[in-house]
């Protein structure tokens, strides 16, 4: 009898445990790259509080999700950009039915459309915003696709010129690939991805909008945008 091989059994244990509607539901709503409450989790997965704990009890004894407690609440954050990844690499596979359903109400169009338009994800740029940014890098040679994303020097150089720091560490990868799961096309992800989104939200180019993972482009971020990437506001919208 051919022994069992321990990383199937590992591997089969990690799909099933994001292989359930409520964990999927909270593994995706943490994408925003923010701590959440259980409370607000349950809430969102439209739970009683007393079954998202037990969910939450295995995400992280599963190592997809760290907890941090303050008083009498309970924080849940996805535990790195590992953990995202995998999240954002499973969701970005999804059929285009599943992500393209019909809005049953006005609010929920609105929030559609403002999720396709520009979020986080995670923590770098994804929708048209994150496709318009990485198409402009792309084209001015800061970026390369050719053979996977890879900054070019000018383009280790333009981030510095723009004041972003790129801190390099651990294993993850400078530049990386992320598919965009509205778009349908890859945008940029990994340290640079992540520095250029936190920049944006630090100097005030794009905002937070509503309670999921929408941004908009501010007044000033289209000045900024249009005078370093060449990005339009025909592009943004």
């Amino acid at each position: 009898m051919t022994a069992k091989d321990p990383q199937a059994a590992a591997l089969a244990a990690l799909a099933a445990l994001i292989a359930h509607e409520t964990r999927a539901a909270c593994l995706l709503a943490l994408l925003d790259g923010r701590a959440w409450t259980a409370g607000e989790l349950a809430r969102h997965a439209g739970v009683a509080a007393s079954t998202l704990s037990e969910h939450l009890d295995k995400l992280v004894a599963g190592g997809l999700l760290a907890e941090e407690r303050q008083g009498r609440h309970r924080y849940v954050r996805l535990a790195d950009a590992r953990a995202a990844e995998l999240v954002e690499d499973l969701a970005a596979r999804l059929p285009p039915a599943a992500v393209r359903h019909s809005p049953r109400t006005l609010r929920e169009s609105s929030a559609g459309s403002a999720m396709a338009r520009g979020r986080t994800c995670y923590d770098h740029l994804a929708g048209r915003l994150g496709i318009a940014v990485t198409d402009a890098l792309t084209l001015r040679g800061l970026l390369r696709q050719d053979t996977g994303f890879a900054l070019t020097d000018t383009g280790v150089d333009w981030f510095r010129a723009a004041g972003i720091a790129l801190e390099v560490s651990g294993r993850r990868p400078l530049a990386r690939a992320c598919l965009d799961w509205t778009e349908r096309r890859p945008h940029l992800a990994g340290v640079a991805g992540a520095a250029l989104c936190r920049h944006a939200l630090d100097a005030g180019w794009c905002v937070r909008i509503g309670s999921q993972r929408a941004v908009k482009v501010t007044p000033s971020g289209e000045r900024e945008l249009a005078s370093l990437l060449g990005i339009s506001r025909e592009e943004l919208c």
